[in-house]
Formats: structure tokens, C-alpha cells, sequence
């Protein structure tokens, strides 16, 4: 198959696209910043409805929800697209294009043929490796050496679509989720505003997805930050750089759960969860975890120097 063009900046004229902007979290709010900042007209966002958070269960606005009603654009918030009623709504909006990044709702049809130049999706890897909802965590956990950003013109697939435009990213021993939410971010937000410059002026042609390499990401939950010490201990530092900060790696002991929060592969060998040291070393099945910055529930991060001043956990101990 034919791979996607990697972008390049066009330096010639832009023409302002009438834009339908739909994404919910921070991840996304880069990509509406730069579309603003192009010239495109956003004529409305589409979000996932306010959710509670926080100590008193307030209702918040998602993040982009937030970014677009204080650059006064028009806010939607329904809790389906597949009533006629909210497909009709969407199609007299008249967009050019609608860009979809981390939305939350899956686009029927109709919705996907609305626009003249159809729905474009940012998604945060170098498709078809990762399609699905933890493409940043699964890319480190598996041991990737790269990831990146696509940009995709959907169907009415999970992430099926043609590739438009693609770049590549390293992840290397030191790379966490974060970094790369960050970074693909930023990367997502300028390749989006290259893709429709060039889609709008006929120069952009998607190349279909090869039909082998496909992975799927499985959404994220909280337990599988649980470190099992009988796994080898360059997937175990893998884990900890992937689930930073969410859902976070961690380990109980005397019903106490610390929060793993840096560490790295060293040697060792002994029974896997066997601390074999004042640093803070523990045993795995395959070498060795070095707990490097770890956090007790209730207190800050602290380095293992510290926290070992203050938590008796001496070489020898045995981690369930």
C-alpha cells in the first residue's frame, strides 16, 4: 500500500473554511487553537456534556467545551448524533468540514456526509498501529520506539478511515504519557491545519490503511496500574512511564498503596516483590525495578531516600 504524504507547510494563500470543531478533553484544545488562529471560521463546537468532578461534584465543562465558549463559539452538547433531530442540526450548519479529535461519540453516517470535505480525525498514532481509545499509553507499554499522529478521513469504521497525512515521533526509555500527550498535541494541531489547506485546494489524496500491523488500544482502567512483580522489570518501567499520571502505577504494602511515579530497569536477581535494597530496588520476574519517585495516599511525591526515612520498608521484604 501507499504510504500517506508527510505534511509540508504551504506557504501560498489560505482560504478560510467554514469549520465544524467536535473533541472533549485538553488533548484537543490545541487543534481548535491553531484552526482559530489559521483564519478558519469555527461555527460551532461539539462536546460531551458537563460532567462531575472535584470534592463538591460540581458539573464542569470539558475542556474544549471551556476554550470554545471564551472565544465565543457556539457550543453543542448532545447525548447522541443519531436522532434526525440532531443529524439536521449538524447538516444546517452548512460546515466545509467538521474536524473530530477525541470526541466521545461515534458519527453516524449522515453525519460523516454532511460537509463537503467530509470528517477529518486527529488520531494520536501512526495508524493502522493503535486505533481505538489508549493509543499514547498502549504504543509505550508495548515497548514502541515510535508513535506520532495521523490524520484520517473518516467512515463509519473504529478509525478505519483513509490516511491523509502522517509524522512520526520517537519514544524513547524516558518518555512518559504525558510527554506525548503534549507532544502529539501539538503535533495533531499543526498537521490538522496543513491537511485542510491542501485538502481545499485538490492537492491531498488519502492512501487506505495497510491490512496487516492493525493493533487496538483497550480503553484504560484503574487497576492496571497494579505492578505485578512477576513480569519483567522493562515492562514494569514501561508501565509506570505509561499510565503517568493516569490511572498511575502502584504497589500495596501493609494495606499502605504507594504510587510509583519514576523508575528504571536495573539488575537484581532474587524472588520476584524481594527488596533488595536501601535504594529501593525490587526484584522482578525478569531484573530489577529501581523505585525512583514514589508517593504515599495523602502525602507529596518524595524521592526513595526519603520516603524510606520515613515508611519502614528494609531490604528483604517481600511485595505481595
Amino acid at each position: 500500500m501507499t504510504p500517506p504524504p508527510t505534511s509540508r507547510v504551504d506557504n501560498g494563500q489560505r482560504t478560510p473554511l467554514r469549520l465544524v470543531f467536535m473533541g472533549t478533553p485538553d488533548f484537543a484544545v490545541p487543534a481548535l487553537a491553531a484552526l482559530i488562529d489559521a483564519g478558519h471560521e469555527i461555527l460551532c463546537a461539539y462536546s460531551q456534556p458537563p460532567r462531575r468532578a472535584g470534592r463538591g461534584q460540581k458539573e464542569r465543562p470539558s475542556p474544549v467545551h471551556t476554550y470554545a465558549a471564551e472565544n465565543g463559539i457556539m457550543v453543542r452538547i448532545p447525548k447522541t448524533l443519531r436522532d434526525d433531530a440532531a443529524q439536521a442540526e449538524f447538516d444546517a450548519l452548512g460546515a466545509d468540514a467538521a474536524v473530530v479529535i477525541a470526541y466521545g461519540l461515534i458519527l453516524p453516517q449522515a453525519i460523516l456526509d454532511a460537509p463537503r470535505l467530509g470528517c477529518l480525525n486527529i488520531h494520536a498514532s501512526l495508524l493502522p498501529r493503535w486505533r481505538g481509545a489508549a493509543p499514547i499509553q498502549r504504543a509505550i507499554l508495548a515497548g514502541d520506539e515510535e508513535t506520532g499522529v495521523t490524520i484520517m478521513q473518516m467512515d463509519a469504521g473504529l478509525d478505519t478511515g483513509d490516511m491523509l497525512l502522517s509524522r512520526s515521533v520517537p519514544i524513547t526509555a524516558e518518555t512518559t504519557a504525558s510527554d506525548l500527550h503534549d507532544g502529539l498535541a501539538a503535533l495533531g494541531a499543526e498537521l490538522i491545519v496543513d491537511a485542510l489547506d491542501r485538502l481545499n485546494a485538490g492537492t491531498l489524496r488519502g492512501a487506505p490503511q495497510p491490512e496487516t500491523g492493525t493493533t487496538y488500544a483497550q480503553k484504560l482502567s484503574r487497576d492496571e496500574g497494579r505492578l505485578d512483580w512477576t513480569q519483567p522489570a522493562a515492562y514494569l518501567a514501561r508501565t509506570v512511564r505509561a499510565f503517568s499520571p493516569w490511572p498511575g502505577a502502584w504497589f500495596e504494602h501493609d494495606g499502605a498503596r504507594i504510587k510509583v511515579l519514576k523508575a528504571h530497569e536495573t539488575a537484581g536477581v532474587a524472588d520476584p516483590g524481594t527488596i533488595l535494597d536501601s535504594e529501593l530496588t525490587i526484584a522482578c520476574g525478569d531484573g530489577a525495578l529501581r523505585l525512583v519517585t514514589v508517593q504515599r495516599s495523602g502525602k507529596g511525591p518524595t524521592d526513595a531516600a526519603a520516603f524510606l526515612r520515613g515508611y519502614d520498608l528494609p531490604a528483604g521484604t517481600v511485595l505481595s
